[in-house]
Protein backbone atom coordinates (compact mmCIF):
# COMPACT_ATOMS: atom_id res chain seq x y z
CA UNK A 1 0.00 0.00 0.00
CA UNK A 2 2.86 2.13 0.94
CA UNK A 3 4.27 1.65 -2.35
CA UNK A 4 1.33 2.21 -4.17
CA UNK A 5 0.67 5.45 -2.58
CA UNK A 6 4.45 6.80 -3.16
CA UNK A 7 3.92 6.60 -7.08
CA UNK A 8 0.70 7.85 -6.42
CA UNK A 9 1.51 11.29 -4.96
CA UNK A 10 5.02 10.80 -7.20
CA UNK A 11 2.90 10.85 -10.23
CA UNK A 12 0.84 13.78 -9.15
CA UNK A 13 4.10 15.95 -8.31
CA UNK A 14 5.74 15.51 -11.92
CA UNK A 15 1.93 16.78 -13.13
CA UNK A 16 2.67 19.35 -11.18
CA UNK A 17 -1.12 18.71 -9.31
CA UNK A 18 0.38 18.88 -5.83
CA UNK A 19 3.97 21.96 -6.34
CA UNK A 20 1.59 23.81 -8.91
CA UNK A 21 2.08 24.46 -12.18
CA UNK A 22 5.72 24.18 -13.36
CA UNK A 23 7.37 28.22 -14.53
CA UNK A 24 9.18 28.52 -17.25
CA UNK A 25 12.35 29.86 -17.30
CA UNK A 26 13.80 32.50 -19.43
CA UNK A 27 15.35 30.57 -22.03
CA UNK A 28 19.34 30.61 -22.03
CA UNK A 29 19.49 32.41 -25.27
CA UNK A 30 17.27 35.61 -24.27
CA UNK A 31 18.53 35.36 -20.38
CA UNK A 32 21.53 38.16 -19.56
CA UNK A 33 22.31 42.11 -20.49
CA UNK A 34 21.88 43.11 -23.84
CA UNK A 35 23.12 46.18 -25.09
CA UNK A 36 20.67 48.89 -27.27
CA UNK A 37 22.11 49.72 -31.10
CA UNK A 38 19.29 50.81 -32.78
CA UNK A 39 15.84 52.01 -32.38
CA UNK A 40 13.87 52.75 -35.04
CA UNK A 41 9.95 53.34 -35.40
CA UNK A 42 8.17 52.20 -38.33
CA UNK A 43 5.28 54.20 -39.64
CA UNK A 44 2.96 51.62 -41.07
CA UNK A 45 0.61 54.02 -43.45
CA UNK A 46 3.87 55.01 -45.70
CA UNK A 47 6.78 52.44 -44.28
CA UNK A 48 9.11 54.81 -43.53
CA UNK A 49 11.37 54.04 -40.91
CA UNK A 50 12.83 56.80 -38.35
CA UNK A 51 16.05 56.56 -35.89
CA UNK A 52 13.56 57.98 -33.26
CA UNK A 53 15.63 58.14 -30.64
CA UNK A 54 19.26 58.90 -33.20
CA UNK A 55 21.80 57.54 -34.75
CA UNK A 56 23.24 56.24 -31.45
CA UNK A 57 20.57 55.94 -28.91
CA UNK A 58 21.83 54.43 -25.47
CA UNK A 59 20.13 51.71 -23.19
CA UNK A 60 20.47 48.00 -21.78
CA UNK A 61 17.92 45.34 -21.61
CA UNK A 62 18.37 42.87 -19.11
CA UNK A 63 16.49 39.34 -18.59
CA UNK A 64 17.03 37.89 -15.59
CA UNK A 65 16.53 33.94 -14.87
CA UNK A 66 13.71 34.20 -12.53
CA UNK A 67 11.31 35.66 -15.44
CA UNK A 68 11.82 39.72 -15.16
CA UNK A 69 13.17 42.36 -17.73
CA UNK A 70 14.71 45.53 -16.85
CA UNK A 71 14.65 47.92 -19.85
CA UNK A 72 16.03 51.82 -20.02
CA UNK A 73 16.49 53.39 -23.44
CA UNK A 74 17.17 56.79 -24.27
CA UNK A 75 18.07 58.89 -26.93
CA UNK A 76 21.27 60.44 -28.57
CA UNK A 77 22.30 63.93 -27.44
CA UNK A 78 20.15 63.88 -24.04
CA UNK A 79 21.06 66.96 -21.99
CA UNK A 80 20.44 67.86 -18.69
CA UNK A 81 17.47 70.26 -17.87
CA UNK A 82 17.15 73.15 -16.56
CA UNK A 83 13.51 73.73 -17.03
CA UNK A 84 10.26 71.96 -16.39
CA UNK A 85 9.52 72.40 -20.84
CA UNK A 86 13.06 70.91 -20.80
CA UNK A 87 12.46 68.21 -18.56
CA UNK A 88 9.33 67.47 -20.51
CA UNK A 89 11.02 67.30 -23.25
CA UNK A 90 13.57 64.31 -22.03
CA UNK A 91 10.17 62.13 -21.73
CA UNK A 92 10.10 61.57 -25.55
CA UNK A 93 13.91 60.14 -25.80
CA UNK A 94 13.03 57.92 -22.82
CA UNK A 95 11.66 54.00 -22.75
CA UNK A 96 12.20 52.46 -19.34
CA UNK A 97 9.74 49.68 -17.55
CA UNK A 98 10.05 46.43 -15.86
CA UNK A 99 8.06 43.51 -14.91
CA UNK A 100 7.56 39.67 -15.24
CA UNK A 101 8.10 37.87 -18.13
CA UNK A 102 5.76 34.82 -19.38
CA UNK A 103 7.37 33.48 -23.18
CA UNK A 104 5.63 31.71 -25.64
CA UNK A 105 7.65 30.89 -28.74
CA UNK A 106 9.43 33.77 -30.78
CA UNK A 107 7.03 36.32 -28.04
CA UNK A 108 7.36 37.47 -24.23
CA UNK A 109 4.53 39.25 -22.44
CA UNK A 110 5.70 41.19 -19.37
CA UNK A 111 3.33 42.26 -17.37
CA UNK A 112 4.79 45.88 -16.35
CA UNK A 113 4.85 47.20 -12.29
CA UNK A 114 6.55 50.01 -12.64
CA UNK A 115 7.50 52.39 -16.24
CA UNK A 116 8.23 55.16 -17.41
CA UNK A 117 4.90 56.08 -18.04
CA UNK A 118 2.10 55.89 -15.16
CA UNK A 119 -0.30 54.36 -18.07
CA UNK A 120 1.91 51.23 -18.55
CA UNK A 121 2.16 50.03 -15.08
CA UNK A 122 -0.20 46.95 -14.69
CA UNK A 123 -0.59 46.58 -18.74
CA UNK A 124 0.72 43.72 -20.50
CA UNK A 125 3.25 44.48 -23.55
CA UNK A 126 3.99 42.04 -25.86
CA UNK A 127 7.28 42.00 -27.79
CA UNK A 128 7.91 39.58 -30.90
CA UNK A 129 11.57 38.64 -31.10
CA UNK A 130 14.39 37.39 -32.90
CA UNK A 131 17.97 35.98 -31.79
CA UNK A 132 20.89 35.76 -34.51
CA UNK A 133 24.23 34.99 -33.08
CA UNK A 134 24.72 38.10 -30.55
CA UNK A 135 21.78 40.20 -31.74
CA UNK A 136 18.30 40.23 -30.35
CA UNK A 137 15.68 42.02 -32.39
CA UNK A 138 12.44 42.90 -30.82
CA UNK A 139 9.35 44.35 -32.54
CA UNK A 140 6.01 45.98 -30.99
CA UNK A 141 3.20 45.44 -32.14
CA UNK A 142 1.35 47.92 -34.36
CA UNK A 143 -0.32 50.96 -32.39
CA UNK A 144 -0.32 54.41 -31.88
CA UNK A 145 2.70 55.22 -29.41
CA UNK A 146 2.70 57.45 -26.46
CA UNK A 147 6.11 59.13 -27.67
CA UNK A 148 5.21 59.50 -31.34
CA UNK A 149 1.30 59.24 -31.41
CA UNK A 150 1.56 61.95 -34.06
CA UNK A 151 3.03 59.51 -36.73
CA UNK A 152 -0.04 57.33 -36.62
CA UNK A 153 0.22 53.87 -36.39
CA UNK A 154 3.45 52.72 -35.59
CA UNK A 155 5.76 49.70 -34.47
CA UNK A 156 9.09 49.87 -32.85
CA UNK A 157 12.18 47.64 -34.27
CA UNK A 158 14.57 47.79 -31.80
CA UNK A 159 17.82 45.83 -31.84
CA UNK A 160 20.15 44.92 -28.90
CA UNK A 161 23.77 43.30 -28.96
CA UNK A 162 24.99 40.60 -25.88
CA UNK A 163 27.09 42.18 -24.06
CA UNK A 164 30.76 40.74 -23.07
CA UNK A 165 31.06 41.96 -19.77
Amino acid sequence: MRTRTTMILAGLATAGLLTGPARAETPPALKGLWKLVSYEVEVRADGRKQPVMGDHPTGFAYFTPDERVFFLLTGEGRKPAETDAERAALMKTLVSYTGKVTLKGDQWTAKLDAAWDPKWVGTEQTRSFTIEGDRLRVLTPWRVMPNWADQGETRSIVTFERTKD
